[in-house]
């Protein structure tokens, strides 16, 4: 049975160094998939270096999956190319959440968690599970 957890905000900041799958560049897009809900960004033209700063918004039940990143290079005569990946496992954030609630924080910064880069979860350095005034965030920084 699926219990309703709540919602997940997932900001899409900026790809970095993309590969070039067209003839000189890539028309990049990520595509954020959370159990059976998908949404993805607006495709950046021609662009390595892509900035989107885009807020996705997916409801969240327990028993939790993984966050799916996927980076697409959108074509217009075949089908898109891949040009990279990403998982994240969502428990840290729902307890993160659940220890916020004992701790009864409300202001402030408080770290609640330390997700160290391993084969699994696709990190390049360590990721932080933060409660900011009032709203949690999770760095994260994907190979």
């Amino acid at each position: 049975m699926e219990v309703n957890v709540g919602l997940l905000k997932v900001i899409i900041v900026h790809g970095r160094n993309l590969a070039i799958r067209d003839f000189m560049s890539s028309d990049p897009y990520v595509v954020v998939r959370v159990g059976n809900q998908t949404a993805k960004t607006k495709v950046i033209n021609s662009c390595l270096n892509p900035v989107w700063n885009e807020e996705l918004t997916f409801s969240i039940k327990e028993p939790l999956g993984v966050l799916k990143l996927e980076v697409f290079d959108r074509d217009r005569f075949k089908s898109d190319d891949r040009m990279g990946h990403a998982f994240l496992d969502l428990q840290p954030l729902v307890s993160a959440s659940k220890l916020k609630r004992a701790l009864k924080l409300t202001t402030g910064e408080t770290t609640l968690r330390k997700v160290a880069p391993n084969s699994d979860n696709c990190l390049l350095a360590d990721s932080f599970v933060m409660h900011v005034n009032g709203f949690f965030s999770k760095w994260c920084d994907f190979c």
